[in-house]
């Protein structure tokens, strides 16, 4: 059999591939995710689970950029397996990207407070996708846009009986400046709308955003938002 030729998808920047695992039940799924990933220069697929066992399995062996987690699952779900990639250390550069159905779905919350970086519907076009895996990739949140803020906000602050207890987040390390940006990135905001409200530039807030991120121990952009809510730093609107 004669090997297929990988060739750069239009628009795909020519950079070192981001090396990504697929979780989901459905073989045709998957298979269509890895036609459309494996089609473009700067990502790869290493690797397909089919449940969420596996998927922790063989995060641990290719220890991917990105994982793009189905959340209902047979055996152990997308929830649990986001919770076992994202608390463990040694994966601490794997970002989980979650694939649902159901945007609206209290289970995205769980998801996000379990470590993932945000998260899609399973209607997402094929430009969507990818810009999802980069987005993810580079340590920024991604919430699709189906979702409330008040939806996400409202789940985040409330306790989640299936977790165990959630330990105070102090910001007092934080400078004024980073608590303010924090706050403005938790609305979902983003650098360009942060720049313009507090008249910077967006380099000076992915540097705030990044400094944050540091002093909270927070993996990515996602995080910060649970810890913004957790700390009370920005309450739903309600």
């Amino acid at each position: 059999m004669t090997a297929s030729v990988r060739r750069p998808r239009e628009g795909c920047p020519m950079t070192a591939p981001l090396r990504v695992l697929l979780a989901d039940d459905q073989t045709l799924l998957r298979a269509t995710f890895r036609l459309l990933i494996d089609s473009c220069a700067d990502m790869e697929v290493v690797d397909e689970a089919a449940d969420g066992g596996e998927a922790v399995a063989l995060a641990r062996l290719h220890r991917p950029d990105v994982v793009v987690m189905d959340i209902r699952m047979p055996g152990t779900d997308g929830l649990a397996a986001t919770a076992a990639i994202c608390g463990d250390p040694k994966l601490a550069a794997t970002r989980v990207l979650v694939l649902t159905t159901f945007q609206t779905d209290e289970h995205v919350a769980r998801a996000l407070r379990n470590g993932a970086s945000g998260f899609l519907g399973k209607d997402v076009s094929a430009d969507g996708l990818l810009d999802g895996i980069r987005t993810v990739a580079a340590g920024d949140a991604l919430l699709s846009p189906a979702a409330t803020r008040s939806l996400i906000a409202r789940f985040l602050t409330t306790p989640d009986p299936a977790a165990g207890p959630v330990p105070p987040v102090d910001l007092a390390a934080l400078t004024a400046r980073e608590r303010e940006v924090m706050a403005l990135a938790a609305e979902g905001k983003s650098d360009a709308e942060i720049a313009g409200e507090l008249f910077v530039s967006p380099l000076t807030v992915r540097t705030h955003v990044q400094r944050a991120k540091t002093k909270l121990g927070a993996r990515d952009r996602a995080q910060l938002v649970v810890l913004a809510y957790r700390s009370g730093l920005v309450r739903p609107p309600y």
